[in-house]
């Protein structure tokens, strides 16, 4: 794939590019706000439900498979709901897409919060709330634009993005202590009502739009995966940008096997939700802080010479885990882990830098549904081998195999690099 060419910007361009927009700008639009609260409350709702559901399964069962293939169910479904289900937002009023699977994951979840619910009946209502993630969410991008213009949009994105991050560490961390003082299923029950905030927070603060008119045929959705398979892992470029953000399958899989992780941990100090909520929530912890740092203080050009490195420390600390070290010294290396993590913000840009306009759902939409893969296969991986190896021997053979993927990775993205920085430089 060749190189595009830069266009010199217009004056008016280059007017909006000179008036820097400040995120209480953009936090002063109430839509965006409306969208922006809604999120954050499903969010953090959903953090606690993945906690509770984490610590149901193990209690009930008492297996470590059983745990992590509950976890991976919320990975999953959005494979079959990306493809299927996200087109949803261009057929129907996008706020009204977003309220009515709000409204229907808030019964969904309050059936899990009912104590004796079948195990089958469980996976199977978690299938389902994850699977109207993917209308709600394409609701949303799609809707996104339309409030916020510009670099106002840019911003935007750049809000929401961290805000989700501090949210998931919020909720994983929060989510052990009230798991542990309220139990499983009345964490349900409140993970169910935050879903009713987000329907009431959008209709008082989302206005109604029309749906979006289409004249013409649209393509199936098979000729639209063909030509975004095409796109992608036709450039070197794009597959190894591709391979750099499905990495994260590797570093991933300790969240799904959290449990089992806090019971051998124990030592009668902290209860073990407690413990399990601390090591989901080390992760996201880094996560934000190496985002603000390398966001914060590190130049664009530099960003894209340290990803490889960022992305092996990424992988690297989890195989401290194979000596069976406190908790203290797991937290700090799955702190670690997140901070190599901001990689990805540099794998994003370069991404959306080269990929034409016209096409970047296509090649997103294809390069989501392999992320969603690539983590659920994971934790299902990692809980089959945890059950017969134990967890601190799957987290640090996960470490080995990621940190020389990442490796590999960062050898090849050498050439692809160089041509980006010339081309930008030209």
């Amino acid at each position: 794939m060749g190189a595009m060419r830069a266009r010199r910007p217009s004056g008016r361009h280059r007017r909006a590019e000179a008036q820097q927009v400040t995120y209480r700008q953009v936090i002063a639009i109430r839509e965006f706000r409306a969208l922006w609260y809604a999120q954050g409350f499903s969010l953090l709702g959903d953090q606690l439900a993945q906690v509770a559901l984490a610590v149901l399964v193990y209690d009930r069962t008492g297996s470590p498979l059983a745990t992590a293939a509950v976890y991976a169910l919320t990975y999953l479904p959005s494979i079959v709901g990306g493809p299927l289900l996200a087109g949803l937002a261009d057929r129907f009023a996008r706020r009204g897409v977003m309220l009515a699977c709000d409204l229907v994951r808030a019964v969904l979840v309050g059936a899990m919060a009912v104590p004796g619910v079948p195990f089958w009946a469980l996976c199977a209502l978690v299938f389902f709330v994850v699977l109207l993630s993917a209308p709600f969410s394409a609701a949303r991008a799609a809707l996104l634009p339309e409030v916020l213009e510009g670099d106002m949009y840019v911003i935007g994105s750049a809000l929401q993005n961290m805000t989700n991050q501090a949210v998931q560490m919020l909720g994983f961390a929060a989510g052990g202590a009230a798991i542990a003082t309220m139990g499983p299923y009345r964490a349900l029950a409140l993970d169910a009502a935050t879903f009713l905030a987000s329907a009431l927070i959008l209709i008082s603060g989302v206005r109604r739009r029309p749906a979006t008119d289409h004249a013409g045929a649209k393509p199936s959705m098979w000729a639209m995966t063909r030509a975004g398979a095409g796109l992608v892992f036709g450039s070197r470029k794009l597959r190894t940008l591709v391979l750099f953000a499905w990495l994260c399958g590797f570093y991933i899989l300790p969240e799904g096997i959290a449990v089992p992780y806090a019971a051998k941990l124990y030592t009668g100090t902290l209860p073990i939700p407690v413990i399990t909520g601390l090591l989901m929530a080390a992760m996201p912890t880094g996560t934000v802080v190496g985002a603000f740092l390398f966001s914060r203080f590190v130049a664009p050009p530099r960003r894209l010479r340290l990803m490889g490195w960022l992305a092996m420390l990424s992988c690297a600390p989890l195989i401290v885990t194979a000596v069976q070290p406190p908790l203290a010294v797991v937290l700090g290396a799955w702190f670690l882990s997140g901070v190599g993590g901001a990689y990805q913000l540099a794998a994003n840009a370069a991404f959306v830098q080269s990929v034409p306009a016209e096409r970047r759902a296509q090649a997103f939409g294809l390069v989501q549904s392999g992320l969603m893969a690539v983590q659920g296969i994971g934790i299902l991986a990692g809980g089959f081998a945890a059950e017969r190896l134990g967890p601190e021997p799957v987290v640090a053979a996960a470490g080995i195999m990621g940190l020389t993927c990442a490796a590999v990775l960062t050898m090849s993205w050498a050439e692809p690099r160089e041509r980006m920085r010339a081309t930008a430089t030209a």
